[in-house]
Parts: structure tokens; C-alpha cells; sequence
């Protein structure tokens, strides 16, 4: 599979769906092959629990976390497609992370290094924001998001190949909102 499309917004009519949609629209015009996980639509429970560090401390992974890395596993590029709030993305994908991306499986020990195991992967990630640019910018927010969140990635070994960030969006007009959807299809 080319590419594995992880959405995270709960309104099915966001600006986050319609770049989703716009995200799988370009890679299918491209003959390319995709799927796509709509976190809230399959209620991805994004809770680590003890029953998780149990499976992990014996080799194993929980069913519903086996179906997620098994996608990733497939998958040459992650497309990551998620509004930014309170400076950070939506608590439903940071779970996702926290369980899917485990230990064994995103990473490892080996002695006293950590082993990044997801080398052969790339990443794109795709962003939303109500602040406008000059404000995010100054403040150092943009720099500092693009480091969390692409660590994240980086930290398994994955090449974060765009990070795309879209400022202001409840507040720009149609027309704007329209030519952020075309900046999208750059990105494939």
C-alpha cells in the first residue's frame, strides 16, 4: 500500500474532512493505493491502559492495536490530517500514538541506545490552526510544533518528508480555504 491516511476530527463537515478528502482524491488520481482510518468513525479507544503494557511485556500487542500497526506496516508513507488544539493534536490521535507506536513494534532497546524500527517509512502531516501565521510564528509555536509532532515520527525512525501547517482557517475566506485544498495536491 502506498500511502495510510490517519484522520482525526469528529465533524464529518471540518475543513479537516475536506482536506481528507482532497488527500485521498489526489492519491487515487495518482493510481496510487491507499486506506484511510478515521479515528473517531471506528471509536478508536485512545486510553493506554495496564492491559497494554501487559501484552507488550510479553510480546504482544491488544487486537485493536495489531490492526493499526499492521496497516503502518504495510503502508510506504503516513499522511497524518488533524486540526492543532491547545497547541498540541486532538487527544484521540496522541492515544493512538501512545498505543500503536509501542515499544517492539516503533521502537526498541539495544543496550543502552534506543533503535528506531520504523526506518523504512515516510510521513506527511497536515495541519489546521485558528491563529493566523504572523502570531504563530513569532511565538515560536510553528517551530515548536513542527519538532513535537514530527519527533514523534523522527524518534521511530520515520522521515517527516512535508509537515504542512494552514493558519486562520475559521477566520479566511472561501476562496482561501480553496487554495489550501490545491496546496494539498502538492504534497503527492
Amino acid at each position: 500500500m502506498d500511502y495510510l491516511i490517519v484522520y482525526a476530527h469528529p465533524n464529518p463537515a471540518s475543513f479537516n474532512a475536506a482536506i481528507k478528502n482532497t488527500v485521498e482524491e489526489t492519491i487515487k488520481q495518482k493510481g496510487k493505493t491507499f486506506e484511510t482510518v478515521d479515528l473517531y468513525k471506528i471509536n478508536f479507544d485512545p486510553v493506554l491502559k495496564p492491559a497494554d503494557f501487559e501484552a507488550i511485556m510479553s510480546g504482544k500487542v491488544l487486537d485493536d492495536v495489531k490492526q493499526q500497526q499492521e496497516l503502518i506496516t504495510k503502508a510506504e508513507t503516513l499522511v497524518f490530517v488533524h486540526p492543532i488544539w491547545w497547541y498540541s493534536m486532538p487527544a484521540i490521535l496522541k492515544g493512538y500514538i501512545d498505543r500503536v507506536f509501542s515499544y517492539g513494534f516503533a521502537y526498541k532497546e539495544e543496550g543502552n541506545e534506543i533503535k528506531p524500527l520504523l526506518t523504512d517509512k515516510k510521513v506527511i502531516i497536515i495541519n489546521t490552526l485558528g491563529e493566523p501565521k504572523e502570531l504563530f510564528e513569532q511565538t515560536g509555536m510553528a517551530e515548536s510544533l513542527r519538532k513535537t509532532i514530527g519527533g514523534i515520527f523522527e524518534f521511530c525512525g520515520m522521515s517527516v518528508i512535508h509537515h504542512k501547517l494552514f493558519y486562520a482557517v475559521p477566520y479566511v475566506s472561501d476562496e482561501e480555504r480553496k487554495s489550501m485544498l490545491e496546496e494539498v495536491k502538492t504534497l503527492f
